[in-house]
């Protein structure tokens, strides 16, 4: 045995082996391999998270319909499969410690094999399965606010309406906050995918923004932009964001986003981007100067800059915690900020013309989308200020801090830091390494 754990330690110490090497790799058995790690994902949040999510609030049937070429946007997390004309997923709290958990006309080989369905059927009369269980509150997927939990068409819901009837009809709800508590808290495969999914956007964003990617002179934005999406093409993620976001920031803001733009010497780039991994979508940044003949380091003045964004960063991450609204946790990290020295800023941009350090926040939800649909610190989205934070929900932290830059007269550079990780009542807690420093391009 020691001679094994020797043997792998060299094997590691040579680089031979590089850890996360395989993630997100296409492999000969990675169809599967990604399909097992869903399946467990699945039957995990149906039997822990779903039964509190449908009784908190208050909903004993929850129907999510689709038709043919219009899924929901849930149709990954909830097994996918094959609509053949209208279906359903349904879930029934029939009591005891279980949901009853409905596929019906939504076929797929595969998801029936996971054993997350106990009821599984190629057709329904939805009326009299309604009728069979009757439900008090009928839960729908309609959101003024969040898209992941607005997915039933008009004509759908008029079907619907018919097909239930007097009194069911009378009895259908929102199902927003049940969409948002299901979705947004999460299982350990789950964190364990998001880790994963984290690691992977990591690696990517550091490896974009270097000279494995960038020659000054030679290489433009658009061009680590179209980098990037051949990695995720060939590595099988998928985009929270589309078309990265590849930008210089100078004394006027941000000169330039995944244009033709040439990379020059002197340049400060920041890349804001998220992969889709499992299910799992982060949203990341990084930083990069590019070296001028002679340094060996960025100014001085921006890494003061960067130094600032990362103590706004710490007061975060000792201050955030679960078990209050999203709006009380983020008055508090904002009183805690301002302790620390720093100015809350007027307006997302509107930067004050004297020398303090401004900051403004926006942890948001993150991990069923790049801009999640679970409680959030920041200041667009309302309704999800409004969510309790409980442990397991996972937070994009992100903030913006602003320092006056002498040799720009006095203009301040915006520095944006924003990495994944999961609050819980002990606080934040990080999922993969954080961004540590400007990175160089030589």
């Amino acid at each position: 045995m020691q001679r094994a754990i020797a043997l792998l330690a060299s094997v590691l110490t040579l680089g031979l082996v590089t850890p996360h090497a395989s993630l997100g790799a296409q492999g000969p058995n990675e169809a599967r391999a990604r399909w097992e790690r869903l399946c467990q994902i699945r039957k995990d949040k149906f039997a822990r998270i779903l039964p509190e999510a449908m009784r908190e609030n208050g909903i004993d049937m929850w129907i999510v319909a689709m038709k043919e070429g219009h899924q929901d946007p849930l149709w990954e997390l909830l097994g996918r499969g094959y609509t053949g004309s209208i279906g359903y997923f349904i879930f029934t709290d029939r009591g005891g410690d279980e949901i009853e958990r409905a596929a019906l006309g939504i076929t797929d080989h595969h998801r029936a094999s996971c054993g997350a369905y106990n009821v599984e059927a190629p057709s329904v009369d939805l009326g009299e399965f309604v009728r069979s269980r009757d439900p008090k509150r009928i839960g729908l997927n309609m959101s003024e606010e969040m898209g992941l939990a607005d997915g039933l068409s008009h004509t759908l819901y008029n079907h619907i309406v018919k097909a239930v009837g007097a009194p069911y009809a009378s009895r259908l709800v929102s199902a927003e906050k049940l969409v948002s508590d299901f979705s947004s808290r999460r299982t350990a495969s789950e964190i364990v995918a998001f880790g994963d999914a984290g690691e992977i956007g990591r690696q990517i964003a550091e490896r974009a923004l270097s000279n494995e990617v960038i020659s000054p002179g030679a290489t433009s934005l658009a061009d680590v932009a179209w980098w990037i999406q051949d990695e995720m093409l060939r590595r099988g993620l998928g985009s929270s964001f589309e078309v990265p976001s590849i930008y210089i920031t100078g004394p006027s803001g941000i000169e330039a986003t995944s244009s033709d733009r040439i990379i020059q010497r002197g340049d400060l780039l920041m890349i804001d981007f998220g992969v889709g991994y499992l299910n799992m979508w982060t949203d990341q940044k990084r930083i990069a100067y590019v070296l001028k003949p002679g340094e060996t380091a960025a100014p001085a003045s921006y890494r003061t800059a960067f130094d600032n964004a990362v103590k706004v960063r710490d007061v975060i991450h000792r201050t955030a915690r679960a078990g209050a609204t999203a709006k009380d946790m983020m008055d508090q990290v904002n009183a805690a900020i301002g302790k620390a020295g720093f100015l809350a800023m007027r307006g997302f941009n509107q930067v004050r013309e004297d020398d303090s350090v401004e900051f403004i926040i926006g942890c948001h939800s993150v991990g069923d989308w790049g801009h999640g649909i679970g409680p959030s610190m920041a200041f667009f989205n309302p309704g999800r200020l409004t969510y309790e934070i409980r442990p397991t929900n996972l937070f994009s932290i992100e903030l913006f801090a602003y320092t006056a830059i002498p040799e720009w007269g006095g203009k301040k550079l915006r520095i944006p830091l924003e990495d994944d990780a999961i609050i819980t009542t002990r606080g934040v807690e990080w999922l993969y390494p954080i961004n540590p420093r400007i990175l160089l391009v030589r």
